[in-house]
């Protein structure tokens, strides 16, 4: 799949009337697969854009076949500058589906861009499957990292995942070997749709297929061992999965925190003095379109940090090192903030808070005399709620047993007006 993005420029509100771009999704099958309308358009491009591979598919064509430019990101321009001209954008199969479609669409208005689409690579699948496509989750490894995969794995799921090349199909295997899952069903697709389409099957742990091609779909049927680490879908993980060295929002807590701060679908949240970056991590699990900074001063602990959100299949968590609220400089506005760690140091809650979009919620939890002071104050200024939560956990005295208390948290919650 190819992609670019678009963010720099505007869409267009001039140009010519009626479309003088058309988008083709091109299939394994080349030319032949395509409709009438989709051959009409690329018989009368003056400029044709596709990878060498689509353009070797097509074959010859009137107009002038250019490849995709390097890097990729110039491709966008390149496109533009034949505004007004008869051009033909191959894509593969669905360009609205994990392709360059959502960002053509950013930069064409959608009277100048004709778009005629093939079946996508996970309808294929699903047919050569027979699993129904809403039951099965969706995800591109193509371009992404690896982890993305994690939070999918439940027990008796099946996902559809692009992958990225031909080593994809043994990175899966070995990481649901990793993490329990070894008896799950990895099916390989290769060129669906095309003469040399060719659909085969391992287990994870046995994962020995060879002479995969570049092109390639997995459809895991995930089969969950005693020990498989799955991903609750719950707030508040299990605290010996988090790599820390004290600093971690522990399970309960952290659940008590992830309710206040509200998580929506597609929102940002600063996770300032991020430690582990346990709540970072959850906020990003809580939807797969969520995103978090974790803001760290300490290099160890950003590193540290890397490796949780690889290991937890969060890796939307973008990482800033640096010093709050200096480090806040120049980042996206957050819908949500949440206070962890450095709350105490000079204009980091103040900073915060000013950098919250409006009707955003900030969330700050403090253990110390001095926390608790600095949360009164903010509360005095700027309202919201004030509430201390204590948990105390069964822990054995002998042989006998007695409750042992945990450090009470005194939390802070407000919505910005």
């Amino acid at each position: 799949m190819n992609q670019f993005s678009p963010e720099t420029h505007e869409l267009s509100s001039t140009g010519p009337t009626g479309p003088w771009l058309s988008l083709v999704g091109l299939g394994e099958d080349g030319r032949a697969g395509l409709c009438e309308a989709a051959r009409a358009a690329l018989e009368q491009a003056e400029v044709v854009f596709g990878g060498e591979r689509h353009l070797a598919l097509i074959g010859n064509v009137p107009g002038e076949a250019r490849a995709w430019p390097q890097p990729f990101r110039n491709a966008l321009p390149a496109i533009l500058a034949e505004r007004g001209r008869p051009v033909c954008v191959l894509a593969t199969s669905d360009p609205f589906h994990y392709g360059i479609g959502a960002g053509l669409t950013k930069a064409v208005a959608p009277e100048e861009m004709r778009v005629i689409p093939q079946l996508s690579a996970f309808s294929m699948a699903c047919t050569r499957m027979r699993w129904p496509q809403e039951e099965c989750a969706l995800v591109s490894l193509h371009g992404r990292s690896l982890q993305r995969i994690i939070p999918h794995l439940q027990p008796g799921a099946r996902v559809l995942a692009l992958s990225w090349d031909e080593s994809t199909p043994a990175a899966v295997a070995r990481l649901l070997a990793e993490r329990g899952f070894g008896e799950s069903s990895i099916t390989v697709l290769e060129a669906l749709g095309g003469p040399k389409e060719r659909i085969r099957e391992a287990r994870a742990e046995d994962f020995a297929l060879d002479g995969i091609v570049p092109l390639n779909m997995l459809a895991v049927s995930v089969a969950a061992g005693t020990e498989a680490r799955v991903l609750p879908l719950a707030n508040g993980l299990p605290d010996e999965w988090f790599e820390h060295d004290g600093q971690l929002t522990k399970a309960d807590i952290r659940a008590i925190t992830l309710s206040a701060l509200a998580p929506r679908a597609g929102e940002l949240l600063w996770d300032v003095g991020a430690g582990a970056g346990s709540i970072g991590i959850e906020w990003c699990l809580r939807h797969r379109h969520n995103r978090a900074l974790a803001f760290e001063e300490q290099p160890e602990r950003a590193a540290r940090l890397g490796r949780n959100r690889l290991a937890l299949g969060a890796p939307p968590l973008e990482i800033v090192e640096g010093k709050a609220p200096e480090s806040f400089a120049g980042k996206a506005t957050p819908d949500a903030v949440f206070i962890g760690g450095g709350l105490t140091d000079p204009g980091v809650a103040e900073a915060a808070f000013a950098a919250l979009k409006p009707r955003g919620r900030l969330v700050a939890n403090a253990v110390t005399i001095e926390g608790e002071a600095r949360l009164a104050a903010l509360f005095a200024q700027h309202g919201g709620n004030l509430r201390r939560i204590g948990i105390a956990h069964l822990d054995p005295i002998g042989s006998l047993h007695g409750w042992r208390a945990a450090m009470a948290v005194t939390q802070w919650r407000v919505v910005k007006p």
